[in-house]
């Protein structure tokens, strides 16, 4: 019962947020199948700068929870352009990895409980299933694209690490 709920949930917060088209293409890794979305031109290219395709393109299992080009337009002006510098690559790196978890976690998995999950940065994430399912207060808004490497979940706010 726990579980239709949170995928009643998913499905009703999922409805009114707006719509990310991600190809389930289970043979596509979590770069591909990003690319070949309509709304993560931004992450893509953070990842591309930050040299981090080849290890989404890993064997994995990997969950990434992936900010939209809107999440990624809300960051205060410049944001993003600034983090684009070469001299920022150490930050792009630590914010980047902090949305990713070297293992691969899916709603269904978070029905009805708060978890706190390890990043691959080293910072961990609070994602909250109780009420729709939320990552350090971000929404999900699209849930388990799966992947031949993971899974993708999609939020709508960039995450940003403590240290």
């Amino acid at each position: 019962m726990i579980r239709f709920t949170l995928a009643a949930v998913v499905t009703v917060a999922a409805l009114s947020m707006p719509v990310v088209t991600l190809a389930e293409d289970h043979t596509m890794d979590i770069v591909d199948t990003a690319v070949a979305a309509d709304d993560f031109t931004t992450l893509v290219a953070a990842v591309q700068a930050a040299g981090l395709v080849d290890t989404l393109k890993g064997d994995g299992p990997f969950t990434v929870f992936a900010p939209t080009d809107a999440a990624f337009a809300a960051l205060p002006d410049g944001t993003v352009d600034g983090l684009l510098l070469p001299e920022n690559l150490e930050t792009l790196t630590a914010i980047l990895t902090y949305h990713v978890v070297p293992s691969a976690v899916m709603s269904s998995e978070l029905a009805g409980e708060t978890v706190t999950v390890l990043t691959v940065n080293g910072e961990s994430l609070t994602v909250d299933g109780r009420d729709g399912v939320t990552v350090n207060g971000a929404n999900v808004i699209s849930a388990d694209i799966e992947t031949s490497n993971g899974v993708i979940h999609v939020i709508d706010a960039v995450l940003m690490p403590k240290g």
